[in-house]
């Protein structure tokens, strides 16, 4: 009977419900750890462990999805509010960074001189990935020469998530229409575009191939939020995503990279079907939570934190990562650090000192910085939203 009462509840499960769901922004927060981890070490197995991308893709499905009962330009440009105001700051403090480091867009091989220079707009509005140098300044320099890179490199992010934007109308319309196709067809595309058989080249490619490579996830939020994915029995959607994952291990094993061998981000088929696999059991064995269970309580404000300033933790992990290192390395040179012992000591704690230096900076970042979120999303400017003392600050 009980067995029956389950089945019928979730056959007829209807659409999420407005308000926070705290599992969700549990699983957005461990999700921005992973890629600040990620980031920190280049350790590409944890790719596998939890694939970061796709449950960030399919959660901000999701609100999109919940925010599409509303007229769908007014959505977009809310979102584009929210998304826009700290990509401007970041870039603000980046551009100029790199031209006083000496790079010359007019001079970069890579934009192809003067008629390259309107792909700088790409920070203003991401239609493309933001254009930087691969290599700047010099080996003796205090940063590595491939700063730019690491500080910039993350931004194709931004790129994918106002693409999934714009198409989340047409998306959205096609879904409740035609559910599966919609939700198969970025697999689909995928094997095209994302193991050679047609290849596009320069930056488009790569927008097409991140589309690809996370649509699923994305209709999966639909799915999730339409309640589409809780009518399918469980054993059906966890047997087939474990044969997915399979597949995605399988297909990893044959393709694998030079350097990281299982890093999935090298391999976009892998990283397709992996992410929306893990993504479908994330979401069926989904709890909805108004607060998070007693065992979990003691991270409510980083929580509330996390999710009230992803964007910012988003986009300056990595520069302060490019930043941290070499702080680090000059750490050598301090009076105290001279003996044997002591640079051995800290040859053995480095990583020690990087996981426990980054959280500070990245404190740091989102008090000068968060509050542009704020503004984005028409709300009084806060230092440090972590839901307490506050009435409302959990809402993003």
């Amino acid at each position: 009977m009980t067995t029956q009462a389950t089945a019928t509840t979730r056959t007829d499960a209807a659409p999420k419900p407005a308000g926070r769901d705290r599992y969700l922004d549990l699983l957005r927060a461990l999700a921005l750890v992973r890629v600040v981890v990620y980031h920190l070490f280049g350790w590409g197995w944890l790719t596998v462990l939890f694939p970061s991308m796709g449950v960030m893709f399919a959660l901000a499905g999701s609100l999109m999805a919940r925010s599409l009962h509303r007229p769908a330009l007014g959505v977009i440009r809310g979102r584009l509010r929210r998304l826009l105001p700290p990509l401007w700051a970041f870039a603000a403090v980046l551009l100029p960074l790199m031209l006083l480091a000496g790079w010359n867009p007019l001079k970069d091989p890579d934009l192809g001189g003067t008629a390259g220079l309107p792909q700088l707009l790409d920070y203003l509005l991401p239609v493309g990935a933001p254009p930087y140098p691969e290599h700047l300044g010099s080996d003796s320099g205090l940063l590595d020469m491939t700063w730019p890179d690491d500080a910039a490199g993350p931004l194709w992010y931004l790129r994918a998530y106002l693409w999934f934007v714009a198409a989340s109308p047409l998306l959205l319309w096609a879904f409740r229409r035609a559910p599966w196709p919609t939700l198969l067809a970025p697999l689909a595309l995928t094997g095209v575009v994302g193991t050679g058989v047609v290849t596009i080249p320069g930056e488009t490619g790569n927008a097409v191939t991140d589309f690809a490579v996370y649509g699923g996830c994305w209709v999966l939020g639909f799915a999730h939020q339409e309640g589409v994915l809780a009518r399918v029995p469980r054993y059906a959607a966890v047997s087939g995503s474990s044969l997915l994952m399979a597949f995605a291990l399988w297909w990893a094993s044959g393709h694998q990279g030079p350097e990281e061998a299982w890093d999935l981000n090298d391999i976009p088929l892998a990283q397709a079907t992996w992410s929306f696999g893990a993504v479908v059991i994330l979401l069926q064995y989904a709890p909805s939570w108004e607060r998070l269970p007693a065992r979990l309580s003691r991270w409510d404000g980083l929580i509330t934190l996390a999710n009230n300033r992803a964007v910012t933790i988003y986009l300056w992990h990595n520069f302060l990562i490019a930043a941290l290192v070499p702080l680090l390395d000059e750490s050598y040179a301090l009076p105290f650090l001279q003996s044997g012992t002591a640079s051995s000591f800290l040859d053995r704690t480095y990583a020690f000192w990087t996981v426990l230096l980054i959280w500070p900076l990245i404190a740091l970042a989102v008090i000068t910085f968060g509050w542009i979120e704020d503004l984005g999303a028409r709300r009084s400017p806060r230092l440090w939203p972590n839901g307490r003392g506050r009435r409302g600050s959990r809402v993003l």
